[in-house]
């Protein structure tokens, strides 16, 4: 079957999972994007059942929160985070726009590159060490939504350069069926956010937002489109800020007003 083809090309390049290795056919290219979320569907729910399960047997908040950390890490194999390390070095270089490109290409990292991620994990971490279950459960949605909006971006925003992995992606796709695939995920996750909590749920996509329309703006200026590294930069940005957003706003609630939500 064709989806299912689909299905195992979109979780051999975007996870670790093992799955049948398929033929990049066009006719299965078209779909692919459409199981992306899916990948962030089983980074959640292992995120969800490890912070759980990591309670029950009382571990360290320390132990259970680096678990956390490494958990999208591992499942994924850091591609994405490749991607946020690769365009933190283009960004911080202040080059013109074609050498930006090319350091995109670099496969050697930069002090750049080094110092941000490292303040990245520094920050994931100290967010993860908080968490309450409703948060959890937020955050662990929101693995599902940074990659829906990330699969709207590769069928809706303009390429950088006719080559590369979101040109080879956008090209094959079937531009209607994939928007509509996104915008359907995004529907059911923010229902699932909204039934947990509406405040952490609204705060929490109102940063996904702002870091979706960022990333916009800022592959056009500096870019002159997305590719696939600003499309890893894009997925754990947008799941940093969001989950910042949602547990310093929890944060909020809980210590200054109440239980009151």
């Amino acid at each position: 079957m064709k989806w299912l083809n689909s299905l195992w090309i979109a979780f051999s390049m975007y996870s670790k999972i093992r799955v049948p290795r398929k033929e990049w056919e066009e006719s299965s290219m078209r779909y692919a994007i459409c199981f992306f979320p899916m990948i962030g569907g089983v980074i959640g729910g292992v995120f969800f059942l490890t912070y759980q399960i990591g309670h029950l047997l009382t571990l360290s908040d320390i132990l259970i929160a680096a678990l956390l950390t490494a958990i999208p890490i591992l499942i994924t194999g850091g591609i994405h985070m490749d991607g946020y390390c690769d365009t933190m070095d283009a960004i911080s270089s202040y080059q013109p726009k074609e050498r930006r490109l090319e350091i995109l290409k670099d496969p050697h990292s930069g002090a750049f590159a080094i110092i941000h991620s490292v303040v990245y994990f520094i920050l994931y971490f100290g967010m993860v060490s908080i968490l309450t279950v409703k948060s959890s459960i937020i955050l662990a949605i929101f693995f599902v939504v940074s990659r829906a909006l990330s699969g709207l971006a590769v069928v809706r925003f303009q390429t950088a350069k006719k080559d590369g992995l979101v040109a080879t992606f956008q090209q094959a796709a079937h531009k209607k069926k994939v928007t509509i695939s996104m915008v359907i995920y995004l529907v059911l996750a923010i229902t699932g956010m909204l039934l947990v909590s509406p405040v952490l749920a609204a705060v929490g996509m109102l940063a996904a937002l702002y870091c979706f329309f960022h990333y916009k703006k800022l592959s056009y200026q500096l870019f002159g489109g997305t590719t696939g590294d600003l499309a890893g930069y894009f997925l754990v940005r947008c799941e940093l800020i969001a989950g910042l957003a949602v547990v310093i706003t929890e944060g909020v609630i809980i210590y200054g007003a109440g239980h009151w939500w």
